[in-house]
């Protein structure tokens, strides 16, 4: 018997739309038990997550290592579906490490992220749930390229509405094509965001999350708290405030000792969602015995 464990992430950070990630810390927990006649994956997500082997976990798992005995699985989750914190992307790379420990695949590190990153889509949740900490990524010719690195020392408030919102219904709102002058100052931006985690610059790295051209602007639409939370962290000195993935978290970074006062100010601020205290999570997916 032994656990797989894996992170929750958050994607985009405001301009790195579809190629920055963070893991935070919430979790989705494997234990994974003695060989069955059939897969069982026991948990208390509600009916529409499969039990059997048409659960996702499960599928990821068995693509790699279609052979596999089947085994006892329970699981338990603090990460929201359809809240933009990497549901999908923590059950895919538990899938991995699942075929990974049991089939014994000896699979590298890169080895997870190339293939997690094809079944998911893109890397900027994968990889932070395979890694840890903060990750830059980018497919090109089916190919990813990452790298990971430190960020800043900073506290995380989590503010997640009770609406789902799905990443099909998110990106359903975006636009075909931006001007060229526009895509060229989000990219810019996304760069300078990039430098400033590298060099450590949280203030500068927070001021750069909220200025978004890709997505922001649009999805901004669909969830409306985006801007109550960024103006109250205005109010309150955060760093920054940027929407989750395709939302509808929304994640505001901040020093450590004005947290607490933010996260009670949130609570009474933003109706029906729920406030959470969170830090970055170094260490990627792991598996204890």
């Amino acid at each position: 018997m032994f656990d797989i464990r894996v992170p929750a992430t958050s994607a985009n950070l405001g301009p790195g739309f579809d190629s920055l990630g963070l893991a935070v810390s919430l979790y989705l927990t494997l234990t994974v038990k003695e060989e069955a006649d059939e897969w069982e994956i026991l948990h208390d997500l509600g009916a529409g997550i499969p039990t059997d082997k048409t659960n996702l976990i499960i599928e990821t798992a068995l693509s790699l290592a279609p052979n596999m005995a089947p085994r006892k699985i329970t699981m338990t989750s603090e990460v929201p579906a359809a809240r933009g914190l990497g549901s999908s992307s923590a059950a895919i790379v538990a899938g991995i490490e699942l075929a990974n420990q049991c089939a014994d695949l000896q699979l590298s590190i890169d080895d997870k992220i190339q293939i997690a990153t094809r079944i998911e889509g893109h890397p900027d949740n994968v990889t932070p749930a395979i890694t840890g900490d903060f990750t830059v990524g980018t497919v090109l010719d089916s190919k990813v390229y990452w790298t990971k690195a430190s960020f800043p020392e900073v506290a995380l408030v989590v503010t997640i509405p009770e609406k789902e919102l799905l990443t099909k219904e998110s990106r359903a709102v975006l636009p075909d094509s931006l001007p060229f002058k526009e895509a060229v100052k989000g990219s810019s931006i996304s760069n300078m965001l990039v430098a400033a985690v590298f060099s450590g610059d949280i203030e500068k790295a927070g001021a750069l999350m909220e200025q978004d051209v890709f997505h922001e602007p649009y999805r901004g639409t669909l969830v409306p708290e985006l801007s109550q939370v960024r103006e109250l962290g205005h109010e309150m000195g955060a760093y920054g405030t940027y929407l989750s993935g395709a939302g509808t978290t929304i994640l505001t970074m901040i020093h450590p000792e004005k947290a607490e006062a933010f996260v009670a100010a949130a609570k009474a601020a933003v109706k029906d969602s729920e406030v959470k205290l969170l830090h970055v999570e170094k260490n990627g997916v792991q598996v204890i015995k």
